[in-house]
């Protein structure tokens, strides 16, 4: 089953008419990603090989059935690309923008709280179900499908971890990059009662980073 994105994962991404937005779009979909559409105000009605894009986030899901977005525009503007994606009912939000003021996304948590929409990041990379769906950076020739879950704060830890388990043959069920700043939407915590609740994981493996105290309130959870 794994958790967050599946083969009914309907992608929508935010800022796709730039540089990472539209390498990553096209990767992710050459992966089997279904990715629906794109949004860049002022561009909609163009399409980016064969991706049409939308001017606003509410036209991308009226048109495409779009259920999750991928941001990948700058920081300045990504707390309202995240506002504008739960107002249009987007289910989840995968935002992969870095150096988002800590004020700016502590009012984006707050705003999301109570609205059933899940965050993944900011300043992260991503999340992948293997052989599934991919909705971020995370490469995915270095992952292989299987049930071991995977939730880490470091970016490049992810990578190693996975790449090392898919070497030693075993496969994972998702992984998910929370991202490591202070502010921040889905956590440990979030991720493990997610993975705990999916027959499909058998075990987890979770990954810390210095600062900050999210390890010790998942030791707590797990105790």
């Amino acid at each position: 089953m794994a958790i967050l994105v599946d083969e009914g994962t309907k992608v929508v991404v935010a800022g796709i008419t730039g540089s990472e937005g539209t390498f990553h779009s096209l990767r992710n979909r050459t992966y089997g990603t279904d990715v629906v559409a794109g949004v860049t105000p002022g561009k909609g009605g163009r399409d980016v090989e064969g991706i049409p894009v939308f001017d606003t986030v509410a036209d991308a899901v009226e048109g495409t059935g779009a259920n999750t977005s991928l941001i990948f525009v700058p920081a300045r503007f990504a707390p309202e690309a995240i506002y504008e994606a739960a107002d249009a009912g987007i289910g989840l939000v995968v935002c992969i923008t870095e150096g988002i003021p800590v004020r700016d996304m502590a009012q984006v948590v707050a705003y999301l709280r109570g609205t059933g929409v899940s965050l993944v990041g900011p300043n992260c990379p991503g999340v992948i179900s293997p052989g599934r769906s991919n909705v971020g950076i995370i490469p995915g020739e270095i992952c292989t499908p299987g049930r071991v879950g995977l939730v880490s704060r470091s970016g490049t830890l992810t990578y190693q971890i996975v790449h090392e388990l898919t070497q030693n043959g075993i496969g994972q069920s998702t992984c998910v990059g929370m991202g490591g700043d202070p502010v921040h939407g889905i956590g440990f915590i979030g991720a493990l009662e997610r993975f705990e609740a999916d027959p499909q994981t058998d075990q987890v493996v979770m990954i810390g980073e210095i600062g900050g105290d999210d390890e010790e309130h998942a030791a707590s959870f797990i105790t």
